[in-house]
C-alpha cells in the first residue's frame, strides 16, 4: 500500500480506509505492508512531523492486533527508510504489520539500502519480511489460499 502525505488532503481517508479494512479481516494470516508515510513520534522521525494522525492510525492497527513487524523484532530500536532531500533527516515511514494468525510464522524484520542509500535505485529502503513455512498439511494449505484469493478477503459482516 502507499498512503498520500497530508498535502494530497487523502492521508486522514486513506487511514481510516485501511484502519476499517484491518479491523474486519477475517480471511486468515495476512500481512499489511508498504509506505504508510507514518510513525509513531519521536522514536520514527528525525524532525518532528509524525502527529495525532499517525499516531491515530497506527494505534487502531494495534487495537485490532496488527503488529508493527519491525518493532515486534527489534523493540525500540531506531531505524529509518526514507530520508527528506532538503534537510537529509531520517523518518522511518515503511512499515509490515501482521495479524495475529501469521504473527507466529514472523521469523526477521529488516530494512537494508541496496547500492547504499545516496546511490540506491530507490529513495526508499527495501523491506524484509521473513516468514517461517506453515505447518500442517500443505494441500489444505493451498485450498485454503485458492478459496481466499478467488473470493476475496472476507469481511465481518459476510
Amino acid at each position: 500500500m502507499h498512503i498520500p502525505n497530508y498535502a494530497t488532503g487523502r492521508k486522514g481517508a486513506f487511514h481510516d480506509s485501511v484502519g476499517e479494512l484491518a479491523s474486519r479481516w477475517r480471511g486468515g494470516p495476512a500481512l499489511l505492508v508498504g509506505d504508510t508515510n507514518s510513525g509513531y513520534p519521536g522514536i520514527d522521525e528525525e524532525t518532528r512531523v509524525f502527529g495525532p494522525g499517525e499516531t491515530r492510525f497506527l494505534d487502531t492497527l494495534a487495537r485490532a492486533d496488527w503488529v508493527d513487524a519491525y518493532r515486534h523484532i527489534h523493540g525500540q530500536r531506531t531505524a529509518f527508510t526514507w530520508y527528506s532531500p532538503n534537510g537529509d533527516n531520517g523518518f522511518r515511514l515503511d512499515q509490515a504489520f501482521v495479524n495475529p494468525p501469521l504473527l507466529p510464522r514472523l521469523r526477521r524484520a529488516a530494512y537494508e539500502w541496496p547500492g547504499g542509500r545516496r546511490r540506491g535505485l530507490s529513495d526508499h529502503a527495501a523491506m524484509i519480511v521473513d516468514l517461517a513455512e506453515p505447518s500442517g498439511d500443505s494441500a489444505e494449505l493451498e485450498r485454503a489460499a485458492d478459496e481466499i484469493c478467488s473470493e476475496g478477503p472476507r469481511r465481518a459482516d459476510a
